[in-house]
């Protein structure tokens, strides 16, 4: 594998939700885009300000999933400390808004993010699929032990939550400004087979420990 790859997490202080709304869930998003620069700095910045002709990147997302009180995202380096100094630009500047927006003060996340880098094959094998299952612990609990007895009302479901990476790779454009799905697609295959390889971990109990072995 060329690039290094990073599984990266965080959650809000003590489980707290980190969106409250919709309008939230795409601030976060625009997030993820616009503190994907060298040149901004790491206090706020305000939506539309820099062209996409002039971003110099310091990550390649490659997936992404934002939960009500935590996100994943997989990402690679494109500059020399890229994720540390984007996760910082990042988790400040979405804190920012948060508190402005709810009058409220003090730390939003319980830390600096968790970035585990993927060097087992079970990380490589699974971790899109992994984080693109989490929403389904909304509806779908059962997916951890592979349990799920309609993994096609699954699937339905995940094709109907816009906060993840998952709709990209099914080839619906979602939000594809701000992910490379090249890399993943390359592992994860045509859209029937990733659909077919999320039915087969969802229902399986021995691929969904496998699948949940990114964990550790």
């Amino acid at each position: 594998m060329a690039e290094e790859l990073f599984h990266v997490l965080n959650r809000g202080v003590e489980k707290r939700a980190v969106v409250l709304d919709d309008k939230d869930r795409l601030r976060f998003l625009h997030d993820l885009y616009a503190f994907n620069d060298e040149k901004l700095a790491q206090n706020y910045i305000l939506p539309g300000r820099h062209a996409e002709k002039s971003r110099e990147r310091l990550v390649s997302i490659h997936a992404f999933c934002l939960m009500e009180n935590h996100y994943h995202l997989i990402l690679s380096e494109r500059t020399e400390h890229g994720i540390s100094r984007f996760l910082q630009k990042f988790n400040m500047g979405y804190a920012k808004y948060f508190n402005e927006k709810y009058d409220r003060s003090g730390v939003l996340w319980q830390g600096p993010s968790k970035k585990i880098p993927l060097q087992r094959d079970a990380h490589f094998m699974y971790i899109p699929y992994y984080v693109h299952l989490n929403p389904l612990d909304h509806k779908f609990p059962a997916w951890r032990s592979g349990g799920v007895r309609d993994p096609d009302r699954a699937l339905k479901y995940l094709l109907e939550y816009r906060w993840s990476s998952h709709l990209d790779y099914c080839g619906v454009r979602n939000f594809p400004s701000i992910i490379d799905t090249a890399l993943l697609t390359d592992m994860v295959g045509s859209r029937r087979r990733y659909e077919n390889e999320i039915r087969s971990i969802i229902s399986d109990r021995a691929k969904a420990e496998r699948s949940l072995d990114i964990e550790n």
